[in-house]
């Protein structure tokens, strides 16, 4: 059956608006005190400095570059030092326009469009290079606040001096632990892929199968990203091999030994600081391992140029992230604009609150709204609760605002609602800095800015379409089924190498993540066509069944070379 017949059979629909399902809570995630303890430590040491020196009302400039310790944390390290420099030059860069826009013009008008258009380039950016969490919100909350501070062009490049020094500081703090766990990054990514593959063991579905495949791509990601080999990420990798061996397994049969129990023992041994599990290696983990190798060895040249085009592809036209950003450039000026109109005095808090709505479709950003908006008012009132007491002294504040952001990403990862509970009381606190502002005012002034930003953003999200997201997915399907097509030929040749079979097995997996990634996006949009869901699910359990041929190749071929497998571990 062709996939243009499958969808012409199906009616376009609207999904009903969820109510309950987005205020649930979740699981915290497994390194949610990596966040936490980073923006504590970053945001302490210059705010203490400025303390000491009397100028707590620059804390705006440098909390810009301390807001840089949330990001990376899920990388290598190699990789997270060169992501974090590039989080702190985007941080710098809007600034700075945010800066000079506020000394050359007083317009509100003026500069809501320019709040409006930097949330827009600061959505789409961190869309297309994949940053986060926590995404583009972080940049979007410092250069809305910027361009409504009072501001000289003579004051700009100073203020710029402190949010660079303060994010030399989130750098260190980033990248210390590398001093004490050089592998925990690819440790934690491990042991999400043992625990992934003991679910599908556990339960054989394909539910659990899916979940385990993008977990275990996103364990080699990582581990190829690492840079060269140690002892530890050769252990870790043929871990990995055991959870790949657990998905060719079909359901009452186990390969290797790998049952549930096992995986997730291996998982939890894996994150402890004790060492790595070094269990019998699975069938054909030394040929895998080589074609690892090959792998890692062909990336290394052309990993820059690679990541450069990558980007280029999904700025470019026709990408389906263009039309997120449009609603975000509309939804915050419409936003802005009607605060101002309203005559609220701080327009840039609906900008940032209409920018953190908008997440992959429209379904997305309506739980956002939902969860922003509760927590935000929930928020204000722990402001009024605490300000009496954090006005007592200026140390007072700053620990304050330090609680309030580690308990933030503490339980942002339960749920967005209740992180916002503890970032509202932190974002007022922080104007206490500059000088102390009527509490009512303030109070009054984030219920109204939050209504009106997630009411007219949302409606943004709604009028403004995104009909390239179908064509998203039309294009991940054709992607995945020539990957699929490539693993078989590949499987079928004569001369088999471990290369070349881990290169067609790698690029499978990946494309049937980016095909579940674009369905699940596509699935919560409104006004579009129909999705081919029929095709993406035959596509996803051929894609499975190719997956586990490969595993299953791979095995033969360890099987016949087992001096090859002890040397290789």
């Amino acid at each position: 059956m062709s996939h243009t017949s499958i969808w012409s059979r199906q009616s376009p629909s609207v999904r009903g608006i969820p109510l309950a399902a987005p205020l649930r809570l979740a699981r915290p995630s497994d390194m949610w005190f990596k966040p936490a303890t980073s923006v504590v430590v970053a945001t302490a040491i210059p705010n203490l400095v400025l303390y000491s020196v009397g100028r707590l009302d620059l804390v705006m400039y440098t909390m810009a570059g301390s807001l840089c310790a949330l990001y990376g944390h899920n990388l290598p390290y190699a990789r997270r030092a060169r992501t974090v420099v590039g989080v702190i030059l985007g941080m710098i860069a809007g600034l700075a326009v945010a800066l000079v826009a506020a000394s050359l013009t007083g317009s509100t008008a003026v500069l809501i469009g320019v709040g409006a258009l930097l949330a827009a380039g600061q959505k789409l950016l961190c869309d297309a290079t994949r940053i986060g969490p926590p995404g583009p919100v972080i940049f979007t909350f410092v250069s809305s606040a910027a361009l409504f501070a009072p501001q000289e062009m003579g004051q700009v490049p100073g203020h710029l001096a402190l949010t660079l020094g303060a994010g030399a500081v989130s750098w260190l703090v980033g990248v210390a632990p590398v001093l004490v766990r050089r592998e925990g990054p690819e440790r934690r990514a491990t042991a999400r892929a043992l625990d992934a593959a003991a679910g599908y063991a556990a339960e054989p579905g394909h539910r659990t199968r899916r979940a385990a495949v993008a977990a275990v791509h996103a364990a080699w990601q990582t581990l190829l990203a690492a840079g060269r080999p140690t002892p530890v990420r050769t252990a870790l990798e043929r871990l990995v091999v055991h959870a790949e061996t657990a998905l060719a397994t079909r359901a009452g049969d186990t390969v290797g030994g790998a049952d549930a129990d096992r995986l997730r023992d291996w998982a939890r041994r894996t994150r402890t600081r004790g060492p790595v599990p070094t269990p019998a290696p699975a069938p054909g983990t030394a040929a895998e391992l080589l074609g690892v190798d090959a792998e890692r060895a062909a990336r290394r040249p052309a990993l820059r140029d690679g990541a450069v085009r990558a980007l280029l592809h999904r700025l470019a036209p026709g990408s389906p992230l263009l039309p997120v950003a449009a609603r975000t450039l509309v939804g915050c000026a419409l936003a802005g604009y009607l605060c101002s109109a309203l005559g609220v005095g701080r327009p840039y808090w609906a900008i940032v609150t209409a920018a953190s709505l908008y997440q992959a479709n429209v379904t997305l950003s309506w739980n956002r709204a939902l969860q922003r908006t509760l927590g935000n008012l929930l928020g204000v009132l722990v402001f009024a609760a605490v300000l009496p007491a954090a006005r007592m002294h200026p140390l007072a504040l700053i620990g304050f605002c330090l609680l309030f952001a580690f308990a933030a990403e503490a339980l942002i990862t339960r749920n967005y609602w209740l992180g916002s509970v503890a970032v509202t009381p932190m974002a007022l606190l922080v104007l206490e800095y500059a000088g102390r502002h009527p509490a009512g005012e303030l109070m009054g002034d984030r219920v109204l800015d939050t209504v009106i930003g997630a009411g007219v953003g949302f409606l943004a999200a709604v009028l403004v379409t995104n009909r390239r997201a179908a064509g998203r997915v039309e294009k991940a399907l054709a992607d995945a089924e020539r990957a699929r097509a490539a693993a078989v030929e590949t499987l079928a040749a004569p001369a088999l190498t471990a290369a070349a079979l881990d290169a067609a097995r790698r690029r499978l997996a990946g494309s049937l993540v980016e095909l579940r990634e674009a369905d699940d996006a596509a699935a919560g949009e409104w006004w579009q066509r129909a999705l081919p869901q029929e095709a993406v699910l035959a596509a996803e359990q051929a894609g499975h069944r190719t997956l586990a041929a490969t595993a299953t190749a791979t095995a033969r071929q360890g099987m016949t070379a087992p001096a090859q497998e002890n040397g290789a571990v």
